[in-house]
């Protein structure tokens, strides 16, 4: 009964000896992905506010 107490044991305490690793973990950075926009699309805003306000005045 001595014996199986201690091999339980010892095996119980090896097998926490060989959980981890000195060596540093590989973190991927994460991917991101820019949406292309085109050079028209800072202008439309303010050719529609020009056209409200001409469309207010007349």
């Amino acid at each position: 009964m001595k014996k199986l107490v201690l091999a339980a044991a010892l095996t119980a305490a090896a097998s926490t000896a060989f959980a981890g690793s000195i060596e540093e973990p590989i973190v991927e950075a994460p991917v991101v992905v820019e949406e292309a926009e085109g050079s028209s699309t800072g202008v439309l805003l303010p050719i529609l506010l020009l056209l409200v306000v001409a469309a207010a005045v007349a």
